[in-house]
């Protein structure tokens, strides 16, 4: 099975997403949903994606999870919960028991927009990761530089945890790269439970002069601290339409993983991620 590990739906003329505010996000501020992403997986030859999370809203999650249960290519779902919330147990065993439940493989937040770096530290969150483990859920870091030495630290304080780097922690590709990302996560990999996103890497270059042969020095890092069992490919279709198509991004990566070898591009393109997120 050809695995997309990492995809959006959205539609901004039913809910807010403050992110997409900035004037040159209007080209895809507009509603994306199974039916156009169908014949991509199609023509790309994909079988199923992971569906995930763009705002902070449980009421997104419920969505998302009616889709992949009338959505036989989404295999899985990372929604967005309140780790905050101190009956976050109970929000779990009721979104497990609604239609679509059993397709809730993790949980995300915007933990980049943050104020504080050190959010995934605090108290209250947690104690919402230790109830997110306890179901048996992945928590999937959306994390820069910056937000790094807390997430290195939680991926430490739960060792038996798994957990999810989108898009390599967004290297700053379009200056360059920097010292600093490479070596945190580096150390984030030596962790050992957490898997990283070959995903929106296309999006951190300048959006319209990139190629594969720049993204590959990213990927090869990031494949040399994570090695060929926690690399994930993730289309970050429709975000990734801003630098470029579906297929562009789809081929780009897998040039960049092929480079890498045959193996390690097999397994990011589906056995990672069925082992990152406990798919059947």
């Amino acid at each position: 099975m050809i695995i997309d590990g990492h995809q959006h739906f959205w539609d901004p003329s039913r809910a807010d997403y403050p992110w997409m505010d900035a004037p040159e996000l209007a080209s895809i501020r507009h509603a994306f949903g199974p039916a156009d992403l169908a014949p991509l997986l199609k023509a790309n030859g994909i079988d199923a994606s992971i569906l995930v999370q763009c705002r902070s809203a449980l009421e997104e999650t419920e969505e998302f999870l009616r889709i992949a249960h009338a959505t036989p290519s989404v295999i899985g779902v990372v929604g967005w919960a309140d780790l905050t919330d101190g009956a976050l147990g109970d929000t779990f065993d009721r979104l497990r028991a609604s239609p679509g439940g059993d397709k809730l493989v993790g949980i995300r937040h915007q933990v980049h927009d943050e104020a504080d770096p050190d959010w995934l530290l605090r108290e209250d969150v947690q104690r919402g990761l230790t109830a997110t483990f306890a179901r048996d859920l992945t928590y999937d870091f959306l994390v820069r530089t910056r937000e790094l030495p807390a997430a290195i630290a939680t991926a430490q304080a739960f060792p038996q945890a798994r957990f999810v780097l989108d898009h390599a922690a967004k290297p700053p590709i379009a200056d360059g790269g920097s010292a600093e990302w490479a070596d945190r996560i580096a150390a984030l990999a030596a962790c050992g439970n957490v898997w990283c996103k070959i995903s929106g890497l296309a999006t951190e270059a300048v959006w319209r002069d990139w190629d594969a042969e720049r993204l590959f020095p990213f990927v090869a890092h990031a494949a040399t601290c994570f090695g060929e069992d926690r690399l994930i490919f993730g289309s970050d279709w429709p975000v990734c339409l801003l630098a470029g198509s579906y297929g562009e991004i789809k081929r780009a990566l897998e040039a960049c993983l092929a480079k890498l070898g045959p193996q390690v591009r097999d397994k990011a393109f589906g056995v990672n991620a069925k082992a990152a997120y406990r798919l059947a």
